[in-house]
């Protein structure tokens, strides 16, 4: 499918940068033109078709979910078009720019769109089974449980675990461990792991971290898979890291992962601040006829204040009043402790009032559709909080934290960020710790840009709002 799905959308972005530069009216350019623009069309369709199947945007390990593939379509692109600038350039060919500054943009974006839907499709199919890679996963028992549950939980990756071998445990033992799926056996030599994949009828196996296996028989493992055509994953004990912070580095025939730190310093802080500034700017600007209609409709609704301050802890621990309108009854703060001592909620972190009373009716729509937020935008500019970060909490939220949680004030807070568009307040706290654990871990601006376009959507559809 994604080799039609490409060749249809390469034929397309020539065919249209063709026409729009030089029209279908003649079958050429002119004779005093050192290039056939119509070889050069039909050379072009052909090298970017066969760009992306060596660059390996088309591997069914990197399709269905991640960045990888995306990555891949545009270097493709770029790297065929790049050649192309560079032979037109050394050899002093006149290259129509207009043809070619057509074609790349629209063929990438038409690439991008293209594989998206056929993600889609693909998505679907393997939430209802089909598509997906049976897996075997071998290891300790803790690893391959958590192993296990982490592959369910994320489907449209392709991977589907269907059994796990757990070399050396204690007969019995691994009923309690929380294991989902059944168990082929525990032995630990080379020919009881060979016979419970080959019995497993699967496509992969996944050697989870704390397996008991010599060196040398997960060796000769490898070599017995890749006869069979099964393929063979290594998962260490590496949670919440993204795929840029790890690099390997073969060494004496093993290879070392080394885990990069990730800073946001010099000229990534820089980047990000830069961003904040523009993108808030700009929405700014944007939406200041629909602030001043919300404003308004906040002030006749419910008499009282248009905007409502509150103290909130920031980067390092710092305090500032966020921004946002008003959506709850005057003095709403006084009545807030009774009420979380009412529901016993007032000792956990992300406390919130369910079916709270203070909130007023017009307060409700401005939640649900986050419209009592958008204030918060002056609080970017002023840089105490960004667009994309972990959500700024009050000070007695913050008093419940662990050492773990307190990494979250290592970073801006943000206006949204990956626990907002990850299911917002529908998430517990330890899910929505983890997510903001990995947001600081992990930060990038391509990250920041998924994230907002994430949380357009997430707003829109109303999801977690409370």
């Amino acid at each position: 499918m994604l080799r039609l799905v490409d060749g249809f959308t390469v034929v397309w972005a020539i065919i249209g940068a063709y026409g729009v530069r030089f029209g279908f009216s003649d079958s050429g350019v002119s004779a005093t033109r050192d290039v056939d623009y119509v070889l050069l069309s039909f050379a072009l369709v052909i090298a970017w078709w066969l760009m992306l199947e060596f660059w390996g945007s088309r591997e069914a390990r990197i399709l269905g979910s991640g960045s990888e593939e995306y990555k891949r379509v545009i270097a493709s692109s770029a790297w065929l078009f790049g050649f192309v600038a560079v032979v037109s350039y050394g050899l002093r060919i006149d290259t129509a720019r207009g043809f070619v500054g057509l074609a790349f943009p629209a063929g990438a974006l038409g690439l991008l769109v293209a594989r998206w839907l056929v993600r889609q499709h693909l998505s679907l199919d393997r939430k209802h089974g089909k598509s997906n890679s049976r897996v075997l996963i071998v290891g300790g028992t803790d690893s391959a449980a958590h192993l296990a549950d982490s592959l369910k939980s994320v489907p449209a990756a392709g991977y589907m675990p269907v059994a796990a071998h757990i070399p050396g445990a204690i007969s019995g033992t691994y009923r309690h461990s929380g294991l989902s799926v059944p168990v082929t056996g525990v032995g630990g030599d080379f020919e009881s792991i060979l016979d419970a994949i080959l019995a497993s009828n699967v496509d992969a196996v996944a050697v989870s971290a704390g397996v008991n296996i010599h060196p040398r028989d997960l060796r000769r493992l490898g070599w017995e898979l890749a006869a069979r055509d099964i393929d063979m994953i290594l998962a260490p004990a590496l949670t919440d890291v993204a795929g840029p912070r790890i690099h390997i580095q073969p060494l004496a025939g093993l290879p070392l992962i080394h885990v990069s730190t990730p800073k946001l310093a010099g000229g990534k802080k820089v980047a990000k601040r830069a961003f904040d500034i523009i993108i808030a700017g700009i929405l700014l600007v944007s939406l200041s006829p629909l602030l001043v209609i919300l404003a308004l409709l906040v002030r006749f609704t419910d008499p009282g204040p248009v905007l409502y301050r509150q103290e909130r802890i920031g980067l390092r621990g710092t305090t500032f009043h966020m921004l946002k309108f008003r959506s709850m009854k005057v003095n709403a703060d006084a009545e807030l402790k009774t009420l979380l001592q009412a529901q016993g909620s007032s000792d956990r972190p992300l406390f919130k009032v369910e079916n709270d009373p203070r909130i007023t009716a017009f307060g409700r729509i401005l939640r649900k559709y986050s419209l009592d937020e958008l204030p918060q935008l002056l609080n970017v500019l002023d840089g105490s909080m960004s667009l994309v970060g972990p959500r700024p909490q009050r000070e007695g939220e913050v008093a419940l934290y662990d050492d773990a949680a307190h990494r979250r004030l290592y970073v801006s807070p943000g206006m949204s960020g990956l626990w907002q568009v990850s299911g917002r307040s529908n998430l517990s706290w330890e899910e929505s710790i983890r997510l903001d654990l990995y947001y600081v871990e992990n930060w990038s601006l391509m990250g920041d840009i998924v994230i907002l376009l994430k949380t357009f959507r997430a707003v829109l559809t109303s999801r977690g709002a409370i």
